[in-house]
């Protein structure tokens, strides 16, 4: 999938993209991994307690058994 970088800088993600992977506006990390660039959301590391049990905040991504075997399949690359 191609796409651009204006004179800014700004990289634009394909919506199609961005939804699959679960990214949405807000921070992100960025490195580079030789002449790649991996971006991964910030997410609240934070944990809350309920009924107490320590839980993880639910997001509206929603992680199913494809989407965990295609990332399992693309770290043995």
């Amino acid at each position: 999938m191609r796409t651009t970088i204006d004179k800014a800088g700004r990289l634009v993600i394909p919506k199609s993209l961005r939804d699959r992977l679960g990214l949405q506006a807000g921070e992100v990390e960025i490195t580079a991994e030789g002449a790649s660039l991996r971006v991964e959301p910030v997410f609240d590391n934070s944990l809350v307690e309920r009924d107490g049990r320590l839980v993880i905040p639910a997001s509206d991504f929603l992680l199913t058994d494809e989407f965990v075997y295609e990332l399992k399949s693309a770290d043995q690359k």
